[in-house]
């Protein structure tokens, strides 16, 4: 058992004991995000890994789409296996383990959807994964903002509730990403707390006021008002 309280939050329940549906209801609204950002770059991979897929819903979900692809998940949370096997009669493979101490070839495709707020050391796991990838899409939770800063309570809420070790403006996350080691192929904002599932009446309240500020300077009201996520297609830099 590993004795990193990173890794111990995943492998000995702490995480499923506070979301226990392992969020599957957001999972078809981030898969949707993850095929118009294919679409619109023409991109239709054979093979796709998602690193820290919890329960299994995006690729379970991609799979109408990719019907022909090579769809593997991998987590390092012991209790998913249960989980997973509702998703093994659609052709897909799930590995408890870490991607990057596995064997095999590189995918097409990355996934890594709401992981790199969860490490230990980001950037060490980007770096790693540099060497395992071609295309790699991120959605990173903006959880940065003027007011988060200003409450502190709502990033001591994510951190408690859902481990959220490291917080984010589009800036800070697209910094990271480029000092690993990947070239930004597009980087956009999903509109996460206007049209994600799951919004309380407060979100969709404070979401009216959201609308109005996006509308004049998006960047500007995301930094202020938060709310937001990001949604980056990436690859590793040529070297020379």
């Amino acid at each position: 058992m590993s004795h990193d309280p990173v890794t111990r939050r995943y492998t000995e329940g702490d995480y499923a004991q506070q979301n226990p549906d392992w969020d599957s209801a957001d999972s078809p609204w981030k898969a949707q995000q993850v095929l118009a950002l294919l679409a619109r770059h023409g991109l239709a991979p054979a093979s796709v890994v998602e690193v820290g897929c919890g329960a299994g819903g995006v690729l379970s979900a991609l799979r109408a789409q990719l019907p022909q692809a090579d769809l593997q998940g991998f987590d390092i949370a012991p209790g998913l296996p249960a989980l997973w096997e509702q998703r093994r009669a659609d052709g897909i493979r799930f590995t408890l383990g870490d991607y990057l101490s596995s064997d095999g070839p590189t995918p097409e495709l990355t996934l890594m959807l709401d992981v790199l707020e969860h490490l230990g050391d980001p950037f060490a796991f980007l770096a790693g994964l540099r060497e395992r990838t071609a295309w790699t899409v991120f959605h990173i939770p903006l959880d940065l903002s003027a007011i988060s800063v200003l409450r502190e309570r709502p990033l001591l809420h994510v951190r408690r509730k859902v481990g959220h070790l490291h917080y984010f403006t589009r800036g800070l996350a697209l910094a990271m990403l480029e000092e690993c080691g990947y070239e930004i192929v597009e980087a956009r904002y999903t509109g996460a707390s206007l049209n994600a599932p799951r919004r309380s009446f407060k979100t969709r309240l404070a979401g009216l006021l959201r609308r109005a500020v996006y509308a004049v300077n998006h960047d500007l009201g995301a930094r202020l008002m938060g709310g937001e996520t990001l949604l980056v297609l990436a690859r590793p830099k040529e070297t020379a």
